[in-house]
């Protein structure tokens, strides 16, 4: 880590949406944020063709959490838990039929980025499969969590993210409850925090910069993953909306808004690598972009960008975040946009 200024403390944000809305609890939970029921305009028509079209929504009042998952806390439901990460476990032979013995080991995905230009439409030209890659080890073995405590967690894959939201009780959003909250009140807006990438010249995210992937200019601070709240929170006081690592959801990803329950096929990825497996149940949503998101290759660090993971991976750029609803349908369709 090299960025100088600490983050920001989370008691600033916990009670950011303002007391009125604190929703039917008595307290607020630790480290949480009140989203209250709304509509909002859902997708994006300026970027690409799986944001379209915009449609309107509506979102049930729910509790979301004020970060990222953390690694202190993702160790603390492990040391609970004892629970192994897929990460930790030797894929099967069945669902990688061209994987070498060698890569059906413990292991997970691993952003190595190549120190020339290298052509954009192959994303293996900067990933990699590396055995001993998982949670504890980030970068493969070797690499550890030292400083890294308030880092989110990352390489969970689906079932890891959803074991630790029913430990602490709480469940992972949708899609729509997701780009909901990350949007902190400003629907329409391209970023979490307006319609420009900065902000009087302030930095908002932690996101690439310069030529992806061979030249990261470091301009935001940090080589990989930064500490949670090191950058400004959105309108609802919620840190690290965008950028930093995407975030899973529960919603199937289709091609585009048109059909929101129909698994279908994963199209091209971006700044990572989309579905390695088909399952049956087809690949879902995650959110938000992530550190590797460069404007010269993939501009997803904003609300209503999305792409398709299969629930069985997982990466070195991809967390998660908890919601606790309080009862009732969460999100629908809210007639047409206008």
């Amino acid at each position: 880590m090299t960025r100088s200024d600490s983050p920001l403390p989370l008691a600033e944000h916990t009670t950011a949406h303002s007391a009125e809305l604190r929703g039917p609890l008595a307290r607020s939970p630790k480290n949480m944020v009140w989203i209250a029921d709304g509509h909002f305009l859902m997708g994006s028509e300026d970027f690409y063709p799986e944001e379209r079209p915009v449609h309107r929504r509506t979102v049930r009042g729910l509790w979301m959490d004020h970060h990222p998952v953390t690694n202190a806390e993702f160790r603390r439901f492990v040391k609970d838990t004892g629970h192994i990460t897929t990460a930790e476990t030797a894929p099967l032979a069945a669902d990688f039929p061209e994987a070498s013995d060698d890569q059906l080991v413990p292991g997970s995905l691993v952003f190595t980025p190549p120190d020339h230009p290298v052509p954009l439409h192959d994303y293996r030209a900067w990933w990699s499969w590396v055995p001993g890659a998982e949670w504890r080890h980030p970068e493969g073995p070797g690499s550890t969590l030292h400083g890294r405590e308030r880092h989110p967690v990352v390489h969970v894959s689906h079932a890891d993210a959803a074991a630790y939201a029913s430990w602490a009780g709480k469940e992972l959003p949708t899609e729509a409850e997701w780009e909901y909250a990350a949007r902190g009140g400003l629907d329409g807006a391209t970023y979490a925090w307006g319609n420009t990438p900065t902000v009087g010249g302030r930095l908002m995210a932690n996101t690439w910069h310069g030529r992806f992937p061979h030249e990261n200019l470091h301009l935001d601070g940090y080589e990989r993953t930064s500490p949670i709240g090191s950058f400004p929170p959105n309108g609802y006081g919620m840190v690290d909306v965008c950028g930093n690592v995407w975030e899973w959801t529960t919603s199937n990803f289709t091609p585009d808004h048109s059909d929101a329950t129909t698994p279908q096929p994963v199209g091209r990825p971006c700044c990572g690598p989309a579905a390695t497996t088909q399952s049956s149940e087809g690949p879902l949503v995650i959110k938000g972009g992530s550190h590797l998101c460069a404007p010269n290759y993939c501009l997803r660090y904003r609300p209503a960008a999305r792409q398709a993971q299969t629930a069985d991976t997982s990466t070195s750029h991809l967390g998660f975040r908890c919601v606790l609803r309080t009862g009732g349908y969460q999100d629908r369709p809210a007639g047409p946009a206008g």
